[in-house]
C-alpha cells in the first residue's frame, strides 16, 4: 500500500505543471464546438430553426479544424482525442436527434422518438468503433483515405438535410415525419455500416491545383454568405452522390492489396 502511494506521488511530481498553448488550443476549439452544438438545442427549443442549424454547422466546422490544428501545432494528445470523441457524441449524436424531434418527429409519436434514439445510438456506436480502429497496423496505407461508414459530423449534416432544404424551398414536404424518418433511418445505417466513404484528412493537392483550390474556396465562401441554404443543401447532395464512387474506388484498391502508395500511383497512371 505504501509502495503504491509512493509511486503515485512520484508520477504526480514527474508530470509537467504547465501545458503548452499548442496542446491547449485544439482542445479549446473542441470545447467551442461542443458549446455551439448545445446552443443549437437552445435555439430549437425557441423554434428558431435557422439559427439552430447555423449553430450546428459551426460545430461541424470547428470539429473539422480542431484535429487539423492539433496536427499542425503538434499538439495531439490522448486527452484531446477523448474530449473530441465525447464532444462528437453530444454535438452530432444527441443534438440532431433533439433538433429533428422538436422540428418534425413529434407528430410521429413513439415511432418518431424511436428513430431519433436510433440515430443517437448509432452515432455513439460509430464513434466507439472509430476509436478502436485508430492506429490499426493491419490497415494498408491507402485505407486511411477512407472512413468506415459515414463520420458523425457528416452524418449530422446529412440527417438535417430536409430541414436545410425546407428553408430554401419553403415546402412542407420536407418536414413530413415520413421524409425525416427515412433520413434518420438511412443515415443511422450508413454510420454503423462498413460502407467506405472518402476522407480528406490526408488529401494531398498537386501544386498546380493550389491556386484554383483557393479560388474555389473563396467562391464557396461567397455562396455561403449570399445563398446559405441552397449551398449547404448542395453540399449534402454532393456528399451523398460521392458515396457510390468511394465504394467503387475502395473496391478497386482492395483488389490491389499489399501495394504501397507509390506503387498504387504508378498503377493508377498506367490505367
Amino acid at each position: 500500500m505504501t509502495g503504491n502511494l509512493a509511486n503515485n506521488q512520484e508520477k504526480e511530481r514527474s508530470q509537467p505543471r504547465t501545458m503548452s498553448f499548442n496542446k491547449l488550443f485544439p482542445n479549446m476549439l473542441t470545447v467551442l464546438a461542443l458549446c455551439s452544438g448545445l446552443t443549437s438545442i437552445r435555439f430549437a427549443i425557441s423554434e428558431d430553426w435557422e439559427r439552430s442549424v447555423i449553430a450546428l454547422v459551426i460545430a461541424c466546422f470547428l470539429d473539422g479544424i480542431d484535429g487539423l490544428v492539433a496536427r499542425l501545432l503538434r499538439g495531439t494528445t490522448k486527452f484531446g482525442a477523448e474530449l473530441d470523441s465525447l464532444s462528437d457524441a453530444i454535438s452530432f449524436g444527441m443534438v440532431p436527434s433533439i433538433l429533428l424531434y422538436l422540428w418534425a418527429m413529434q407528430g410521429a409519436g413513439t415511432l418518431g422518438w424511436a428513430l431519433c434514439l436510433l440515430y443517437a445510438v448509432c452515432c455513439v456506436l460509430r464513434l466507439a468503433r472509430f476509436n478502436t480502429m485508430v492506429g490499426d497496423p493491419g490497415l494498408p496505407s491507402w485505407a486511411h483515405n477512407y472512413f468506415t461508414g459515414v463520420p458523425s459530423p457528416a452524418a449530422a449534416g446529412l440527417v438535417i438535410l430536409p430541414m436545410i432544404l425546407s428553408f430554401y424551398f419553403n415546402a412542407g414536404v420536407f418536414s413530413n415525419p415520413w421524409v425525416v424518418g427515412i433520413f434518420l433511418g438511412t443515415v443511422s445505417f450508413l454510420m454503423v455500416s462498413k460502407v467506405p466513404t472518402f476522407s480528406i484528412k490526408k488529401l494531398r493537392v498537386p501544386r498546380q491545383f493550389a491556386l484554383p483550390m483557393m479560388l474555389l474556396i473563396a467562391l464557396f465562401a461567397g455562396f455561403m454568405v449570399t445563398e446559405t441554404w441552397i449551398t449547404l443543401g448542395l453540399m449534402g447532395v454532393i456528399y451523398l452522390g460521392s458515396i457510390p464512387f468511394s465504394i467503387v474506388t475502395f473496391a478497386r484498391l482492395s483488389k490491389r492489396g499489399g501495394l504501397t502508395e507509390e506503387e498504387l500511383a504508378e498503377v493508377e497512371a498506367e490505367d
